[in-house]
């Protein structure tokens, strides 16, 4: 494996396993329209793959589906969904007569191919379409989803190293096409590690892969989105926000801010 594969595979592998909170947010505010009982059952059913119950706690999954208000019978987008651990969980949320569309861009799709292929195996999930496409490519329908949610990666965007082949991305491109594709008063969740406030969001991702939770509300208030609130329930106030995710000294236990963004009603 080449060097740069490797940092590749260690980045992404990171951005699925570390996992932390937000500062300097606002209070949580509460999604009224979560069915709470759906995210219990989801998250406490038989049939989920081995090895995924144990992530629950960490990841507070609980928490974060509850603060996006996924509900039954809803269509969702899980942007750069990987081996789509949250695909599952909304899935079993939104029923049989919902939908969730788990995108990966090919970097992603390749990395997490084996866990793609575990996840639908046998026809598992069949509320799912895994999407792997360009950007430019996703081909969503306008005003016909109800949520999107981007786990771990929405710094991805930014991120542009010198030697590998991975896609050039304009967040303003991506942010704009879930914008036309979410219907009135849907919404976005954004969960990612906290980068110091201020700092360049291309400089910050290629050196530590966190982004500033400021660069992600502009982005989407440019767009036309409106700030909904914020969580704290992946917080951790004692995180460095100098440090590379990867650090042993805080990977796993990053400070993660938690945004939700709704499309206007009108």
């Amino acid at each position: 494996m080449s060097a740069h594969a490797d940092r590749t595979t260690s980045f992404l592998l990171g951005c699925l396993l570390a996992m932390g909170g937000c500062a300097g947010t606002p209070p949580a505010v509460a999604s009224g329209n979560a069915d709470t009982a759906a995210i219990a059952a989801a998250l406490a059913s038989a049939d989920r793959l081995p090895g995924d119950s144990e992530q629950d706690q960490r990841r507070q999954a609980q928490g974060l589906l509850v603060f996006m208000g996924v509900a039954p019978d809803q269509r969702v987008i899980d942007v750069f969904a990987a081996g789509g651990y949250y695909s599952e969980l909304l899935s079993r949320v939104v029923g049989p007569q919902g939908r969730v569309l788990a995108y990966n861009n090919p970097p992603y799709a390749k990395f997490a191919e084996k866990g793609i292929a575990a996840r639908y195996a046998g026809g598992r999930l069949a509320n799912v379409e895994p999407l792997t496409a360009d950007i430019d490519a996703m081909g969503l329908k306008p005003g016909s989803w109800d949520a999107a949610i981007f786990v771990m990666s929405y710094h991805d965007l930014y991120w542009r190293p010198k030697d590998s082949s991975w896609p050039v991305t304009d967040p303003d491109v991506l942010v704009a096409a879930l914008y036309a594709a979410l219907r009135p008063g849907g919404v976005v969740i954004v969960q990612d590690h906290v980068a110091e406030a201020g700092s360049d969001p291309y400089a910050t991702v290629d050196k530590l892969h966190r982004i500033d939770p400021a660069v992600v509300r502009r982005d989407f208030e440019r767009a036309g989105f409106v700030f909904d609130g914020a969580s704290d329930v992946l917080a951790h106030a004692d995180d460095d926000h100098t440090k590379l995710v990867f650090d042993p000294a805080i990977q796993g236990r990053t400070d993660q801010f938690v945004h939700r963004y709704r499309k206007p009603a009108r």
